[in-house]
């Protein structure tokens, strides 16, 4: 097993933060070595993904991501055999690798050894032994369904019965499965199947202008769109080694806490809504609208999808834009305000909201839990703080936490998040320097990589990125961070009655596109 530093071969492990990297070559029981070793010295497991390297040099590979205190780890380990390609299962050592590595196998038909073998993202959607990512699939092929019966795992006992939920719902929604395994009304068991809207974004990047990536970046999960084209951005000026203008990290940064306070706003009113409290929805999705039509204003669009791009962003806003937003802010300070008063003090959101849907802390640890949900369950992780990269390293933010785990601590962390995001945004304009918005970004050159990373609002968005001949993409994998958090959520459950799922689930809120890309 060797180590070696920030630059190695063909692969620049490089981040926003300059986040110190190491990259170790493990091959045979390495791979296993080193997980272990990671995983004393409590190493999170960031992300997971396989690529087709035949063409290269006749070989499939795994690739690990961990974020230490001192860093981020990355393993390779090559596999040569390309008719039967294995390799050993983390999903003992890190639970969340299991569905990652399912999901490899769907792509790349790259087997987990000692994992669960079923199917992530298939569907039936292409036969069993096609797989989409791998270098020789022809997409201009029509094939066949074969729809496979999925094996939930079974729950017996006397009065045990299921409740099958989805994966189509009411209203607007992307399609997920739920099974409930239940007696009465009380949880036992609540299995996920997800990946019904794969949206083949890995085989899409493939061959696309590194000029136009950040765009395809910005569309995995809506929602996330700063995060994601931000980190995509990220990853592509390490490898050109470009350095984004002062003025245009601060704007990039403001517009990644605007998109912070939008979720957060948008959640709260949505969880008192669950919770029979109408009114908690009226008001904070007044507070998200004003918020959303100040974007509009100021950066061009209500939700920032294009406003991150390669060397900088794509607007200064107008003169007035710091007067009108520190004006929003007081607003927004005031109206959150409010509403905590109301929802700290009403009988029944609380009723609600407390010892429901708790995930205990050592669970969360175990389990690989990310971002707002790890930081309701007492664990301080954010990259804003931890390892922050500019602007971020001269503003000190703080890392909100709650110990409880429940609902109550979900929204307790959200609303001390916005006031946190507001305190952040105001210095951020204050420190807001005058100069350019944007610097040239020159082509790179095939066959260098590296890995932007930047903590969202639901936690870590991080995007590995490799460029190909003449600008273009040779391959990216994008992850985010509700694949950690979705199989959370199957153990919050457990214990609390069927009609507590909508209000728990709400309270994670986490992407089916962003775990679907």
């Amino acid at each position: 097993m060797t180590m070696q530093s920030t630059i190695f071969g063909v692969f620049a492990t490089l981040l926003p933060s300059n986040l110190p990297a190491v990259r170790c070559d493990a091959q045979g029981d390495d791979w296993l070595r080193l997980a272990k070793e990671l995983h004393a010295s409590a190493a999170r497991l960031l992300t997971l993904w396989g690529a087709d390297d035949r063409d290269r040099n006749g070989s499939f590979r795994i690739r690990a991501a961990w974020l230490t205190p001192d860093g981020l780890v990355i393993a390779e380990h090559r596999i040569a055999d390309t008719e039967r390609p294995s390799y050993p299962s983390l999903a003992e050592l890190f639970p969340s690798a299991a569905r990652m590595q399912r999901a490899v196998f769907d792509l790349l038909g790259i087997r987990a050894t000692g994992s669960d073998t079923r199917g992530w993202l298939r569907h039936s959607g292409w036969p069993e032994d096609v797989f989409p990512l791998r270098r020789d699939f022809d997409a201009a092929t029509n094939y066949p369904a074969q729809p496979t019966p999925y094996a939930f795992v079974p729950v017996e006992g006397d009065g045990v019965h299921e409740i099958a939920v989805g994966p189509v719902h009411a209203g607007i929604i992307e399609p997920g499965h739920f099974r409930f395994s239940v007696v009465g009304e009380k949880v036992l068991r609540l299995e996920e199947r997800l990946g019904y809207t794969h949206k083949g974004v890995a085989k899409l990047f493939q061959g696309t202008s590194q000029k136009l990536g950040h765009r395809l970046a910005a569309r995995i999960s809506g929602d996330s769109a700063v995060a994601f084209s931000w980190a995509w951005c990220a990853a592509l000026e390490a490898i050109t080694r470009t350095v984004c203008p002062e003025r245009a990290l601060h704007l990039r940064a403001l517009a990644l806490e605007h998109e912070r306070l939008a979720n957060h706003l948008g959640d709260l009113g949505a969880l008192g809504n669950d919770a029979g409290f109408a009114f908690g929805l009226t008001q904070f999705s007044r507070m998200k609208e004003d918020l959303l039509r100040a974007n509009a204003d100021l950066f061009g669009a209500r939700y920032l999808l294009d406003y991150i791009l390669p060397g900088g962003v794509g607007g200064d806003p107008p003169e007035y834009a710091v007067a009108q937003l520190l004006h929003l802010y007081r607003e927004l300070a005031d109206g959150v305000t409010s509403m905590r008063n109301i929802y700290d003090e009403h009988a029944g959101i609380q009723d609600r909201f407390r010892e429901t849907g708790r995930l205990a802390p050592d669970l969360a640890e175990k389990l690989g839990a990310v971002g707002l949900a790890a930081r309701a369950s007492g664990i301080a992780s954010d990259l804003r703080a931890d390892h922050p990269w500019p602007p971020y390293d001269k503003l000190a933010p703080k890392v909100v936490t709650q110990t409880s785990g429940d609902v109550a601590a979900r929204a307790q962390v959200r609303l001390d998040e916005i006031a946190e995001s507001l305190r952040l945004c105001r210095a951020l304009l204050d420190g807001l320097s005058d100069g350019p918005v944007r610097t040239n970004v020159p082509p790179a050159e095939p066959n260098r990589a590296g890995i932007g990373l930047i903590e969202g609002w639901r936690g870590p968005v991080a995007i590995a990125l490799e460029t190909g001949p003449e600008g273009t993409i040779r391959w990216c994998h994008a992850h985010d961070p509700s694949v950690q958090n979705w199989p959370l959520l199957e153990y919050a459950i457990i214990g609390n009655i069927v009609p507590d799922f909508p209000l728990i689930n709400k309270s994670f809120n986490l992407s089916y596109s962003g775990q679907d890309g």
